[in-house]
């Protein structure tokens, strides 16, 4: 079995995408930040004690897909030419979904999980002083198109 992130040592490496041609690529995700009741009150009321909630988790989202080659070694370094992160209260937490699009050598996969891994994690860190139990779950790769594998849906 050959593994495109290993040598022939055995050692890590970035793959050379250096040949391939740029073509216009999209990935969605989504994601779920698990907060008690009085939480969600206070979401849609306004009334988090740290301030806007969902403006922090939008804006840390975009930032995050813009780093995410920082934050993953072996993620090449691409032009993220858009970035939407969608949050949204629920009855029992927080829905969130980042779509991140690119005309570059690989896809954005990673860029839209960083995302929605941010976001939700910036959720965490705006009410954890309310809740200690709230939780990030179901961090998934729900679409993506383009590039030489082509599209691909999350079966539900």
């Amino acid at each position: 079995m050959t593994f495109t992130h290993l040598d022939a040592a055995g050692h890590a490496r970035m793959v050379d995408v250096t040949e391939k041609q740029p073509t216009v690529r999209a990935a969605t995700a989504r994601g779920f930040v698990r907060c008690a009741p009085h939480v969600i009150a206070a979401l849609r009321d306004g009334t988090t004690p740290k301030g806007d909630v969902l403006a922090v988790a939008r804006i840390s989202g975009i930032q995050a897909a813009k780093r995410t080659p920082e934050l993953l070694p072996l993620a090449h370094v691409i032009g993220v030419h858009g970035a939407v992160v969608d949050v949204d209260i629920v009855d029992d937490g927080v829905e969130i979904e980042a779509t991140v699009r690119t005309a570059d050598r690989t896809g954005v996969e990673m860029e839209a999980l960083t995302a929605v891994a941010v976001a939700a994690l910036a959720v965490v860190d705006m009410v954890k002083g309310m809740d200690k139990s709230t939780a990030v779950e179901n961090v998934r790769l729900v679409r993506k198109t383009g590039g030489k594998s082509g599209d691909w849906t999350r079966p539900e």
